[in-house]
């Protein structure tokens, strides 16, 4: 049996997301909404008695003081007023439901056996003139991904949860063997890989040594590694620098890999005793006191921040988590730190970018999530600083930074023979498709669309988990 249950503010409490969006909405330019109200949705289904719903509704799903529930059939349907939109968003099938993992536990932890499935949706009640176009907009601007996620069609919305589209393994190989130039370049645009010529040719005459086409997965491969993200290829590379007669400075010069001549370059030649590990693991590490050293870790995410603000900045900060995580035998993170750069918040529309995002939303999704990923793992965000400039209209700086503590004796590992790796989370989707890749082309009108997947989802609660075992196994030697 399949319940559906709606979780709504009380009466005269603020309602902070539907007040959001409102917002959100406005800054579209769309200024006939009157309010937005939100409804948490969740759907269970299973073998449950009405009275074990109605306690997993006040037990666990429902704040007593500030919220109400409802329990409806299937066949409910609420009449629509004049002037009254409603737009149900929910993950596509297939798609992991982050929330589904801590519903089940919690009712299980009421000692009410698990239901077969739950899923949850997301319900907004728009109230407004508005035009099918505008709720389109809406929609796709501001309150769903449709990468993971759908527009609930009331008609079509009960099914079976639990028998979910399979997956097939498709080999596919591409023919790079006997391209032209001017298909290599094709092949790297179509597979938003992001080489230049160069890289192709080089990629091609490899595979054409091993007498073989490549696959996809093995281009992709490729490609990520040699991918800005991965690789620093601007700053590896060669660099000429001029300056203006009026101010000269350094001269004219010839920079061969900046971050070699640069950064790593005084670190080395200063050699400074308290530097315990630099340029060799997943952050830097610095002696703290007699017990303990510090790692931290800052990188960026710019382009992911650009498409998807709250999901592109939310996985650059657990990304770091993990970093901070995965140094020497394993460091526990103990603050999250940021920079952002945004153009004017009260930019007027028509000087935004084509294809790019306004600002105060960019602003907005970016710092939302940092906030959001490092409150559910229990970890602060300090200090920090933001940057207003008309530059970064059409992508943002988004710099996302963990510092962990670590004992003395846990600040270096190696790999030896016979160790086994282990991947953990849930199952691949489609998220996260050509993320590294992706942070070597230009952001473009078409960005949007065509790389709206490589933004990763994140999952902050299955993070906190391998936090916390991977510290208890660290400190019992287990690995």
């Amino acid at each position: 049996m399949q319940y559906k249950i709606e979780v709504v503010d009380k009466p005269g409490i603020f309602d902070a997301v539907g007040q959001g969006v409102s917002r959100d909405i406005a800054d579209l330019g769309i200024n006939s909404v009157k309010e937005v109200k939100f409804i948490q949705v969740y759907i269970l289904e299973g073998n449950l008695a009405e009275g074990q719903v109605v306690s997993i509704c006040q037990e666990l799903l429902t704040d007593k003081v500030t919220q109400d529930y409802k329990i409806l059939s299937d066949s409910h349907r609420n009449p629509l007023k004049a002037n009254q939109h409603i737009v149900e968003v929910a993950y596509n099938p297939g798609v992991m439901d982050p929330v589904e993992a801590s519903v089940l536990k919690g009712i299980q932890d009421l000692s009410i056996p698990a239901p077969e499935a739950v899923r949850t949706a997301k319900k907004y009640i728009i109230f407004g003139k508005l035009s099918p176009a505008q709720i389109k907009t809406i929609s796709e601007k501001l309150l769903y991904n449709k990468l993971i996620q759908h527009i609930v069609n009331p008609l079509t919305a009960s099914g079976d949860l639990k028998h979910l589209p399979g997956y097939n393994f498709n080999l596919i190989t591409v023919d790079l063997l006997l391209a032209t130039e001017a298909k290599l370049l094709e092949i790297s645009k179509q597979g938003q890989l992001f080489l230049n010529l160069n890289e192709m040719r080089q990629i091609r005459d490899y595979f054409r040594k091993l007498k073989r086409n490549p696959t996809d997965c093995e281009l992709e491969t490729i490609a990520q590694t040699w991918s800005e993200h991965c690789y620093h290829k601007t700053f590896r590379g060669n660099i000429t620098y001029r300056e203006s007669k009026a101010s000269p400075a350094l001269g004219n010069l010839a920079i061969k890999n900046l971050l070699k001549s640069t950064i790593m370059k005084v670190t080395r030649e200063l050699n400074k005793s308290w530097c315990v590990s630099v340029f060799k693991d997943n952050s830097g590490v610095i002696k703290f006191d007699q017990k303990n050293n510090i790692c931290f870790k800052v990188e960026t995410h710019n382009h992911p921040s650009a498409l998807e603000p709250f999901g592109g900045a939310n996985t650059g900060i657990g990304g770091v988590i993990r970093d901070a995580l995965g140094t020497g035998l394993g460091a526990k993170p103990i603050l999250n730190t940021d920079i952002f750069c945004f153009a004017p918040p009260d930019l007027a529309f028509n000087q935004v970018p084509s294809g790019a995002l306004h600002p105060k939303r960019v602003m907005k999704g970016v710092v939302s999530g940092v906030r959001d990923y490092g409150n559910k793992m229990g970890i602060p965000t300090v200090n920090g600083a933001v940057l207003f400039h008309e530059d970064f209209a059409g992508n943002p700086l988004v710099y996302c930074g963990t510092a962990g503590i670590m004992p003395k004796d846990k600040s270096f590992k190696q790999t030896n023979q016979g160790d086994l790796a282990v991947v953990v989370g849930g199952a691949t989707g489609r998220d996260g498709i050509h993320g590294a890749t992706f942070s070597s082309g230009e952001l473009t009108h078409e960005s949007e669309t065509v790389s709206s997947g490589a933004v990763q989802i994140g999952n902050p609660i299955q993070e906190k988990k391998v936090l916390d075992t991977i510290l208890q196994a660290r400190d019992q030697n287990l690995y």
